[in-house]
């Protein structure tokens, strides 16, 4: 791997581990003061995306490193580990947010301020959208496998922050009806909802790093038999 390109893939992770940052701090704090899961589990994937992005980070700076342990490994298989790890995290995070929907839905819903939802769920749309966008384009230049789950991510938490303010845009509406008494089951609704969609990315990306992983390894038991 050039250096140039070693460099602008580390600059790229950097520059969204620095937004995720952001939206894992915000996140977190809006989803706690104001006990919605979906708010709160769009800070968790934040935060568990910055944690990843760092791990991608770290397989980043020593894979451009000639002495560095992991080269031995091969390039290929050190990435489809990486994304392994993290399509595993994500799926573990949606299970968990996903029981824990399915348990305030039998215990009497959550109530939720939907007019400060709504707005937050506006900030960050329009920023996971920049996000996504600049981890893209920088994926169009370098062909980058890590770059490349890193655009999936964002993917992710920008449909997550999409879908979190469509919700509370319906949670608002069916307040000012007749139904209002049901806008409490809004916030859990979504989460179980969003579970149910989002979780099939993460399982395709891990089934593809283990693919990867399983080839790689029959490639190298079928050489030492030759």
């Amino acid at each position: 791997m050039c250096p140039n390109h070693s460099h602008n893939e580390s600059t790229t992770l950097k520059v969204s581990a620095v937004i995720a940052t952001g939206f894992a701090v915000a996140g977190l704090a809006v989803g706690v003061i104001m006990g919605s899961l979906v708010i709160a589990f769009d800070g968790i994937y934040s935060l568990v995306s910055l944690l990843l992005t760092l791990l991608s980070l770290a397989a980043a700076s020593q894979l451009k490193r000639s002495d560095s342990w992991l080269t031995k490994y091969g390039r290929e298989n050190v990435e489809a580990g990486v994304i392994a790890i993290k399509a595993s995290v994500i799926l573990l995070i949606v299970s968990m947010s996903l029981y824990s929907a399915v348990g305030a839905m039998f215990t009497g819903g959550r109530p939720v301020d939907t007019s400060i939802a709504t707005v937050f769920g506006a900030f960050n749309v329009l920023g996971c959208s920049y996000a996504w966008w600049y981890v893209a384009k920088k994926n169009n230049t370098m062909n980058s496998n890590l770059i490349d789950a890193e655009t999936k991510q964002w993917q992710m938490d920008t449909m997550l922050s999409v879908a979190v303010m469509t919700g509370f845009i319906a949670a608002w509406v069916l307040e000012q009806s007749p139904l209002s008494a049901y806008s409490v089951y809004a916030d859990p609704m979504m989460m179980i909802l969003m579970s149910a969609y989002f979780i099939k990315v993460p399982a395709v990306m891990l089934r593809e790093a283990c693919t990867q992983l399983m080839s790689e390894q029959g490639d190298r038991v079928s050489t030492s038999n030759a």
